[in-house]
């Protein structure tokens, strides 16, 4: 059986057709991985997250801000989305997908989810199309019901992980590893405990050869209870937002790459998609499907 897959309806939300955030590459995401027969007995549905479970990683103000609509105007262009009820909804669903994926890796060994990695979300305020760090949201409910003591964060998105980074500073039990173009945004970076900074136009090669050099030695080091996986395909070629140089071949061999050195470990993996912008949906879900398909497989 594959690996349980994470989806809810409410990770489409509603904002302008024109909008340079591509929203509708989820629900094409769900049709591909569906399609496929990865989720043959259907998709695992999460909860959303409350607002006891965000405050574990967001300051409570913030919080009650978001889901009261109430969102200042400068930290809502920050976030760079309108922050009506259905991003809202949508934001809690992804927190609480990332957590029900989490939990299912815990159970399953491996399990991924069709939205999540908003990284970019601090302690205090959402950024870059993040309202809530979805990820930080889940290592902290899964620390604090006992499940885990530590955790790794391999983030494989284009852009740093700067958000995470923040709300994890000076926390000994989570990792944190950021593998982006060094000149894309943030412009403000944040200390992770390991940055790997990629010049611009890097390649398939060089790029899996900078992530297998760092992988199983952190691994090894840390040896922490789950890793939660951001598999953005923004360092494509042809993505928007992204100033790397990878194909789709090497977005496949990279999820195949951390895939099989945590799970070869027996670490459990958690996966969330991650960033991957451009006008045109179809090649973005296809993209993301890569995650959920390099699962499958490994499972077989």
């Amino acid at each position: 059986m594959p690996p349980p897959i994470v989806h809810h309806p409410a990770y489409t939300a509603d904002i302008p057709a024109e909008h340079r955030f591509p929203m509708q590459k989820y629900r094409r995401l769900a049709e591909l991985v569906a399609a496929d027969g990865l989720a043959p007995d259907g998709f695992a549905t999460p909860e959303p997250a409350t607002a006891a479970e965000l405050a574990l990683a967001h300051d409570a103000a913030y919080v009650d801000a978001v889901l009261a609509l109430a969102v200042p105007p400068a930290i809502e262009r920050e976030i760079g989305l309108p922050m009506n009820e259905t991003v809202v909804r949508r934001a809690c669903a992804a927190a609480g997908g990332t957590i029900l994926t989490g939990r299912l890796a815990l159970a399953h060994g491996l399990a991924t989810n069709t939205a999540g990695g908003s990284h970019h979300a601090r302690s205090s305020q959402g950024a870059g199309f993040c309202t809530f760090n979805d990820v930080a949201v889940a290592v902290r409910v899964l620390m604090r019901e006992g499940v885990i003591g530590t955790a790794l964060v391999v983030d494989c998105d284009v852009h740093q992980g700067d958000g995470t980074a923040e709300i994890f500073a000076g926390d000994a039990n989570v990792t944190t590893l950021s593998l982006h173009a060094e000149k894309n945004y943030p412009v403000r970076k944040r200390q992770s405990t390991i940055d790997i900074g990629l010049a611009d136009r890097t390649d398939d090669r060089a790029y899996l050869e900078a992530l297998d050099a760092i992988l199983a030695p952190l691994l090894d080091r840390t040896q922490p209870d789950i890793v939660f996986y951001n598999a953005g395909v923004d360092p494509h070629e042809e993505d928007r937002l992204g100033r790397l140089s990878m194909t789709d071949a090497g977005l496949a061999a990279r999820d195949r790459l951390v895939i099989e050195a945590v799970r070869r470990r027996d670490i459990p993996l958690a996966g969330v998609i991650g960033g991957g912008y451009g006008a045109d949906v179809e090649p973005i879900a296809r993209r993301h499907a890569l995650l959920h398909r390099a699962a499958a497989a490994f499972a077989a």
